[in-house]
């Protein structure tokens, strides 16, 4: 069967905070089988624990939060995204501030740490979010739907009106029976545009972006002198945040994602959707390495 997956030992990193521009200090560790992936704000008196849920979302603005009582812990997307491309189940997640460091815009360096630390195998079987049934939800004229489909595979569509963006990096498909996580998805960075930056820092929000941690854009070009690392690394990103935001499922998904011009707003009511719907996924575990969907037998995303 395949097994649960946690962190052979506990790693750490510093960052800077991409909204709140804070330092912050954050601890990896070990977590035991079925404990989930849990935020815990040690620089509150007393700690505070905050499973990753999306039931525990409490503002998506350029971000997913989560919440518990008067605690927060925001920007969770990305280390959230790296934890489900790397397979791990459980994991104590501790940090001294309100929000997880940005370190440069992606999830390649929670990989990297967290390949650092070694990954253990655990005497749990893994346990899956099979997608039996459509569920959808729309927001104007954008929208976010899960169908059933026999491993796990994302279809994104952005649409913003810029010349870099072109026709031809608006799309993009990602299916794990293909794709590596780390090679295709992990680098692709988060992504803004000069003329939000004053608007954004009025309402308290990216004061701590910089071209060392985002892609920035004016009106006609990419502000960043070393390019992009992928043609569509804009849309790539969308997908990144997708897996970090469904993650908060609390399992991986079996199942197609599809979505046009989403963010983290609508992934969180596309969760929640789904959780309201017992009819439409249910969990499952496998016995039989040869039943497993090859999007995840081998974790190629993990090791490629």
């Amino acid at each position: 069967m395949l097994r649960q997956r946690t962190l052979r030992t506990a790693t750490r990193t510093t960052g800077v905070g991409l909204h709140t521009g804070a330092r912050v200090e954050l601890v990896l560790r070990p977590a035991p089988p079925d404990t989930g992936i849990v935020f815990h704000r040690t620089d509150l008196v007393p700690p505070v624990a905050i499973p990753a849920s999306a039931t525990q979302v409490g503002d998506t603005r350029l971000s997913s939060t989560l919440r518990e009582g008067a605690a927060t812990v925001s920007t969770v997307e990305h280390l959230m995204s790296a934890l489900a491309g790397l397979g791990i189940d459980n994991l104590h997640v501790d940090v001294a501030g309100p929000e997880i460091p940005i370190m440069d815009g992606s999830a390649g360096p929670f990989v990297f740490l967290l390949q650092g630390a070694g990954i253990a195998e655990q005497a749990a079987p893994k346990r899956y979010l099979r997608i039996v049934a459509p569920v959808e939800v729309r927001d104007g004229d954008k929208w976010a739907r899960f169908d059933p489909c026999d491993g796990f595979r994302l279809d994104f569509t952005i649409d913003f009106p810029h010349p870099v963006f072109g026709s031809e990096n608006r799309h993009v498909v990602i299916d794990f029976a293909e794709h590596s996580y780390v090679r295709e998805v992990a680098r692709a960075r988060t992504f803004g545009f000069m003329q939000d930056v004053e608007a954004m820092r009025a309402a308290g929000l990216g004061l701590g972006g910089s071209l060392q941690n985002a892609v920035v854009l004016d009106e006609v070009r990419v502000l960043n002198s070393e390019g992009l690392r992928y043609d569509n690394e804009f849309v790539r990103h969308k997908v990144l945040d997708a897996i970090g935001d469904l993650y908060l499922l609390g399992h991986p998904l079996i199942g197609q994602y599809t979505a046009y011009k989403s963010g983290h707003a609508l992934n969180n009511a596309l969760a929640r959707a789904l959780l309201a719907r017992p009819d439409a996924a249910r969990l499952v575990a496998f016995d039989a390495a040869a039943d497993v969907p090859s999007a995840f037998y081998d974790w190629r995303v993990a090791t490629a």
